[in-house]
């Protein structure tokens, strides 16, 4: 395979809105440090923004013909380790901690104010509770609490009477990855017995859990992402000796595979977006990549069919790690600039080197579905 260069190629041209002319963010505006949280059908996205004295909450409008954010502050400012998840009908999901009590609300604009409905708490002592990603069932969010020898799992918001306890998972459980759009099974990378496992579960079958990843009794394998249309998954796991970064089908029936375009020695890539609607074809799914090097962050686009990984320079104020692709194959990306305080770019990945080969998936259940120690396609 033939390694990629590491100076990052010029952006493809975008489509409307423009691209920016390069311009370095004031400081009274600075870019945040983690990316905005977007839905998982891409039409809001929500982040906490800091106007130089304070932070707030953020909610970015993302599928009207031209992209804006409204603020949503409270009473008073919030603290830079606030977590906010959007809600698919524009709300935006609060997680505070206040007196070592996890609080949620969801706030929406009401004209010159900010709305908050109160939703609950969560005591969970010395551990640790983070949301997840957006649920494909946008009015329902999750969030995980990590203790010493296992974690909970509860529901935060969609539930009748505040957050659910929904299971309670031997091991300490990290990751969040949607295998599917409904909002039913569940990937989280499992620590347990000194290795990290990707395992699945089921939350309509009281959190059931079944193993997912196996590629060796000692490796660690974690699931990154995943797209429910095609079944591809991107996958970190160190069977080959090291971390690499690696791809695979879920109910498929051909091992892992660790492409030597992805491995780029001295530079962090991490996937963030994988393009939808490729039912059946996982080969010609187009994902996307963040790049960190010395010199600071940049994209990567690639798809599995191809021997090659395209670095494009990311845009001037492009939030890094954030990005959603369209059903036509264009990949959005959200940026902040002094003169552009909600833009998105676009860019688009090549042709495919080769028309892609249709991959089948066949039927496996779930727990039955490592992907490794089986042969034909897959």
């Amino acid at each position: 395979m033939t390694a990629p260069t590491l100076e990052p190629e010029p952006m493809t041209a975008p489509t409307s809105p423009p691209m920016p002319p390069p311009t370095s963010p004031p400081m009274s505006r600075p870019a945040p440090a983690t990316p905005p949280v977007i839905t998982a059908n891409g039409a809001y996205a929500a982040r906490l923004a800091h106007d130089g004295g304070s932070w707030f909450p953020e909610r970015w409008t993302l599928d009207s013909p031209e992209p804006y954010a409204v603020p949503l502050p409270g009473n008073q400012p919030e603290e830079p380790g606030t977590e906010v998840l959007p809600m698919a009908d524009g709300r935006v999901l609060i997680h505070r901690v206040v007196d070592g009590r996890h609080t949620f609300a969801l706030l929406y604009p009401t004209g010159p104010e900010t709305g908050e409905v109160p939703l609950g708490a969560v005591e969970c002592g010395e551990s640790r509770l983070t949301l997840l990603a957006p649920s494909p069932v946008g009015s329902h969010a999750y969030a995980l609490a990590v203790g010493a020898g296992s974690t909970a799992l509860w529901m935060v918001a969609g539930g009748a009477f505040g957050p659910e306890h929904v299971a309670e998972i031997p091991g300490r459980c990290s990751g969040g990855v949607w295998l599917d759009g409904d909002g039913r099974m569940l990937a989280l990378d499992r620590e347990l017995g000194g290795r990290v496992k990707a395992v699945a579960v089921d939350l309509e079958r009281g959190g059931e859990v079944s193993p997912l990843l196996q590629i060796a009794d000692e490796s660690n394998d974690r699931l990154l992402l995943a797209d429910a249309d095609s079944g591809l998954l991107l996958i970190r796991s160190d069977a080959p000796g090291h971390d690499r970064l690696g791809w695979g089908v879920l109910g498929g029936t051909r091992p892992v595979r660790f492409p030597e375009c992805l491995h780029l020695p001295d530079l962090a890539v991490t996937p963030f977006a994988i393009q939808p609607e490729q039912t059946l074809m996982p080969e010609s799914c187009a994902v996307a990549l963040r790049i960190d090097g010395a010199a600071g962050s940049w994209l990567g686009l690639w798809r599995p069919t191809d021997r090659r990984l395209h670095q494009l320079a990311a845009p001037e104020g492009w939030l890094a790690g954030a990005g959603w692709w369209t059903r036509e194959g264009a990949l959005r990306l959200p940026y902040v600039t002094g003169a552009v305080p909600c833009g998105v770019a676009e860019a688009e990945l090549p042709a495919p080197e080769a028309p892609p080969a249709v991959v089948a998936a066949r039927p496996v259940p779930l727990q039955q579905a490592p992907l490794t120690g089986r042969t034909g396609v897959g």
